[in-house]
Order: structure tokens, then C-alpha cells, then sequence
């Protein structure tokens, strides 16, 4: 069977994708680690707009924390699959699922400019034109706000040699690739996939946003796709997912990660 583009890749994936990844011990290590940053980062009586959210976790989970939250995916069924766990919470924040694509973010009528914006999980890896994201993202947020993007990592130590080791070169290396890479989400659907470099990342941002800081997430802890190895070795796993956020702040590990979260600010002036 031969895949396709679809205008809304992830639809297909959209009933399966929390038991496949959300719950399983390698999404929740891992979610854990960017929730620290967005903990961190964001306060109660803060708006937040987030881009590519998915079955909405993160957004409740902002939202039981105070913070408001306008939500938006590409995908009309993860959108429903996030109103249907909205409907099921008691979030003491509101919540706005929308399915409004990255690329058509600017569609949005601003009322008041947003404190910050929030894309976990490789949203803006499936974005072809990240500078215009990044200007379309400027107009939302006030001088000073954060965003906090979490991406593919254009290396991942766990992935090169476990495809090394079954001799597969191409997925090995995929991440290099620089015209990015299709991946298959279902029989019929797949997407395109980019994996810029940090530098790059910076410098598509740069005139709207400044880097502060980057972590590595998915450096003891593996990629999803080898989850079979987190319940083969449980302990070895709940080690790997203690050390994580500490071997993911530290400049000799982070860039070997499965994904790497990004934290910029705001900078003045500059909203058209």
C-alpha cells in the first residue's frame, strides 16, 4: 500500500497515540523532564498558547496548575480526543482546544498578547518554514514572555546505534539528512520530518526570540520506539529515567539526546 500526504497526517494516529506513547513508561519519563521546564517557566493567572498540542496532557496539566491555555492542532481528531479529556477534568484554568494548523497560527485574532508559547513532542519538526513560525509566533507573545519548544535532537546516541546494530544505515542516520526525512504514522499517512540544529534553531528565532537555555531529554531514557526495553529491565529503566534530567543539562550528554527542549525569551519591538 502506498502512503500518502494528508492535510491531517496525525488523525491516523490520534486514537492510539496516549496508549502508545502518552502512557507508557518512556512517554511519561520523558514528558516528565519538559514539564519541569514549563513548571518552572509558567505561572498561575498566565495565558499561554500552545501550538501542536496534541490529546491536550499538557494543557490540563498547565491548566490544573492555574495557567490559562488556547490550544491548537493541525489534527480534527486529536482536537476531539483533547475536548473529550477536557470535558472529563476538573482544570481550575480555561482551556480552548482549536484545530488551527502551526502554519495558519496567525489566523488567530489576538486580544491581548499572550506571557508565553509552548510546542512539546516534535510539532515543529513536521513545520517546513520555521521563520515564518517564528514571526507569526511573535505577534502572540509580550516582550519578555517565554517559549518553550521541545524537538527532535538532530542526534540521538540511542537511536545511531541501535540501527548501527541491525545494520540500518539509512535510519541510522536519518537525522542528518538535511531536506528532511518522510515518516510513516500509519499504512496510508505519513509526514515530513525536519531535524534543524540547535544553531539553526537559534538563528531562525533570533530576531524575535532569545536563547536561554537548552536540555537534552531522552539521553539514559531511550526513544519510544523502544519501549520493549523499559519493561524487559524495569529497574534499569527507573534508574535511566532518575538520571535523565541531570545528564540532560550537561554539555557532554544533552546534545546525544532523543529530544532536546528549548527556552527562549521574548525580545522587544519587532511585532509585525
Amino acid at each position: 500500500m502506498t502512503m500518502r500526504m494528508t492535510a491531517a497526517p496525525f488523525d491516523a494516529i490520534a486514537d492510539t497515540y496516549d496508549e502508545s506513547f502518552s502512557d507508557s513508561s518512556i512517554g511519561r519519563a520523558q514528558r516528565r523532564v519538559v514539564w519541569m521546564e514549563t513548571d518552572r517557566t509558567f505561572r498561575a493567572g498566565q495565558r499561554i498558547l500552545e501550538i501542536n498540542c496534541g490529546t491536550g496532557i499538557d494543557a490540563l496539566h498547565l491548566a490544573h496548575r492555574g495557567v490559562a491555555v488556547l490550544a491548537c492542532d493541525a489534527s480534527p481528531r486529536m482536537i476531539a480526543v483533547a475536548r473529550g479529556r477536557l470535558a472529563r477534568s476538573s482544570a481550575c484554568a480555561p482551556v480552548d482546544f482549536r484545530c488551527i494548523p502551526t502554519e495558519r497560527i496567525a489566523s488567530i485574532e489576538i486580544e491581548a498578547r499572550y506571557d508565553g508559547v509552548f510546542s512539546n513532542f516534535a510539532g515543529l519538526n513536521c513545520v517546513s518554514d520555521l521563520r515564518r513560525t517564528a514571526c507569526d509566533l511573535a505577534r502572540f507573545v509580550k516582550p519578555g514572555g517565554k517559549a518553550i519548544f521541545c524537538i527532535f535532537s538532530p542526534l540521538c546516541l540511542w537511536e545511531t546505534i541501535f540501527y548501527l546494530s541491525g545494520a540500518n544505515l539509512k535510519k541510522a542516520f536519518r537525522r542528518f539528512t538535511r531536506n528532511g526525512v518522510v515518516a510513516a504514522l500509519s499504512d496510508d499517512s505519513s509526514v515530513l520530518v525536519h531535524y534543524p540544529t540547535i544553531r539553526q534553531l537559534q538563528e531562525m528565532f533570533s530576531r524575535y526570540f532569545r536563547l536561554e537555555s537548552w536540555k537534552g531529554i531522552g539521553v539514559a531514557v531511550p526513544p519510544s520506539y523502544l519501549g520493549r526495553l523499559a519493561v524487559r529491565f524495569p529497574r534499569s529503566f527507573e534508574f535511566a529515567a532518575r538520571i535523565d534530567p541531570w545528564l540532560g543539562g550537561c554539555r557532554g550528554f544533552r546534545a546525544l539526546a532523543d529530544h532536546v527542549v528549548l527556552t527562549f525569551e521574548r525580545r522587544k519591538g519587532d511585532y509585525s
